[in-house]
């Protein structure tokens, strides 16, 4: 599985929601809560087109970035990938890890209870 750091990730998500961006527009879209300045970006950038994750597409002086890779997917091995490392696979103890350090809402409760039916099926 394709390993994609936090700070990659965020940039992902820059692009995964507006493929197509250069290097400043995904500076400025990333927002002033980050204190990265652009050539962070373009290092982070760098990395991700490294990995296949990006692809460059070349405009001018400047290059736009789009994901090679599919965000829904990448998601799904990465969650996978952490239950089986941290969990053993299991999803029991995850949902119980939840229930204890962050407390389940009703609505938390209502939602497991439905997937949980439908699982039964």
């Amino acid at each position: 599985m394709m390993q994609i750091s936090a700070s990659e990730l965020e940039v992902m998500d820059v692009l995964w929601a507006r493929p197509g961006l250069a290097a400043s527009d995904v500076h400025d879209a990333l927002g002033d809560g980050r204190d990265w300045n652009v050539r962070t970006v373009k290092t982070f950038l760098s990395r991700l087109v490294e990995k296949g994750a990006l692809r460059t597409v070349e405009d001018g002086r400047r290059y736009l970035y789009f994901p090679q890779i599919d965000e829904t997917e990448y998601r799904a091995q990465a969650a996978t990938h952490f239950i089986d490392r941290v969990f053993s696979g299991r999803a029991a103890p995850l949902v119980a890890h939840l229930a204890d350090s962050r407390g389940l809402t009703l609505e938390d409760i209502a939602a497991l209870e439905k997937l949980l039916g439908e699982l039964k099926k």
